[in-house]
This record gives C-alpha cells, sequence and structure tokens, in this order.
C-alpha cells in the first residue's frame, strides 16, 4: 500500500478536486483498491462523491484510540473506490492532535493495508499540527499550485519546511491548477516549468460541485480529464 497527501499551505488552489480526481484515476485507470480519507472540515470531498457522514458519528471520533474505522468507511459509486467521511467535528482536530502525544494518524494508514493499494488523503490547508504528522506518515505529497508568484512562493516555504524539519520525508509533486492560458501571467508561468503537468481551468472542473462527480466521469476526453490522468500516472511513477 502507498499513501499520497493532497496538500496546499493556502486554500482555493483546487486541493479537494485534485484529490477526488486522482482517486478516481486510481480505481479505474490503474484498478487501485482506493480509499480516499476526506481530511478536511468542510467535507467537500465528501460531498463531491455524494456522500456524507454516518448520522450520530463524529469524524474527530476516528483518532480516539478505539476507534473501529473499518466500520466509518463507505463505498463510492465507482468499483474499487471507497471513502472516510469528512464533518465539520474536523475543524477542531488539530487542537485535539496538539494535545494528543499518540501520533496515531501513521498507525491508522498501516491499518489499512491488507484492504487498500493506495490511500489518497485531502488535507486541510496550512502549516497545523495535523499536516506534520501527515509529512511523517505518507509516501508522496502533491501540491497544486495556482500559476502565481504567490503561490510559487508558498510552495517554497513548504520545501524549506520539509528540508529543515523532515529531512526524511516524502518528496513532492507540484502541479499547476486552474491554468488559463490566455491569461499573460498564467502562461509564463507556467511555461517556466514546461515539464509540471498542467491541469486547465475547465468548466467541467467548476461542474464537480453540480454532478457530484469526478471530471473523468462526466467529460472523460476534456482537457481537464486529461490531465488529471496525466498526473496520475506521474503519481504512479513517483511511488514505485
Amino acid at each position: 500500500m502507498k499513501t499520497i497527501a493532497v496538500f496546499a499551505i493556502k486554500g482555493g488552489v483546487g486541493k479537494t478536486a485534485t484529490a477526488v480526481n486522482l482517486a478516481y484515476a486510481s480505481a479505474t485507470q490503474s484498478a487501485r483498491r482506493t480509499l480516499l480519507w476526506d481530511l478536511d472540515g468542510q467535507g467537500a470531498a465528501t460531498f463531491t462523491l455524494r456522500l456524507a457522514a454516518a448520522p450520530g458519528q463524529s469524524a474527530r471520533k476516528l483518532f480516539a484510540a478505539d476507534a473501529a474505522l473499518d466500520a466509518l468507511i463507505q463505498p463510492s459509486a465507482y468499483p474499487r473506490l471507497d471513502v472516510l467521511a469528512a464533518d465539520k467535528s474536523l475543524r477542531h482536530l488539530d487542537r485535539a492532535y496538539a494535545a494528543d502525544s499518540a501520533r496515531r494518524l501513521k498507525k491508522m494508514l498501516k491499518s489499512f493495508d491488507r484492504d487498500y493499494d493506495r490511500v489518497i488523503l485531502d488535507c486541510p490547508p496550512g502549516l497545523t499540527t495535523l499536516a506534520e504528522e501527515v509529512f511523517r506518515a505518507v509516501d508522496l505529497i502533491v501540491v497544486p499550485l495556482l500559476p502565481s508568484p504567490l503561490s510559487e512562493r508558498a510552495y517554497e516555504q513548504l520545501q524549506s519546511h520539509l528540508t529543515k524539519h523532515h529531512k526524511k520525508g516524502p518528496p513532492l509533486l507540484p502541479v499547476w491548477t486552474m491554468v488559463d492560458r490566455r491569461r499573460a501571467l498564467h502562461k509564463a508561468t507556467v511555461d517556466a516549468v514546461p515539464d509540471r503537468v498542467a491541469i486547465p481551468y475547465a468548466v467541467a472542473v467548476e461542474a464537480m460541485a453540480v454532478h457530484q462527480a469526478p471530471v473523468a466521469a462526466t467529460a472523460p476526453h476534456g482537457p481537464a480529464a486529461r490531465g488529471f490522468n496525466r498526473l496520475w500516472a506521474e503519481v504512479e511513477a513517483a511511488l514505485r
């Protein structure tokens, strides 16, 4: 089993769209047994796959020492793709983590080893206590970036942080998101790093919340779906 975190220092960069589409590509394109774990209290990935936390359950309670994780995993509408749903209780998870010395995330991920080939985490933004645990636990970090100087600066800050605090930590795989090549800044920024995957700005991506489905399920031949498929191929190559 390999674990992939989709992480960004700042929000609004297409993080959840990236996580959902990578999970879909893992399950369909690579036929991997895939778990998408929604760790973001907004629950956008959960909503996009037409799911919700089970009534009476708190996603934060997953981090209790005696939590039964298997009972809370839900199948999605797609073969081989399951989901650990989020709810608003996760907004306070970082506070709980700060007071908990158990460092459970890596152990929790290990418990999925028999049932899944790939676990993809949709992480909340920011360099938080939970983020530090993610950095210690996963095999690869996919970093969505807008094609702008501020996003490049945020990526450099993340690189610097990992170099300083997680020298043996996972590699980073950056990806341009929401790229509009009609805009001079976007075009110049993307062209400066031509080998980096670029996901175009597309109505199909925006419509994910309307259709509650991955892009490749609704517009499989469109440029956004092709971009996410190319990104997944790079993820698989990085995990070999």
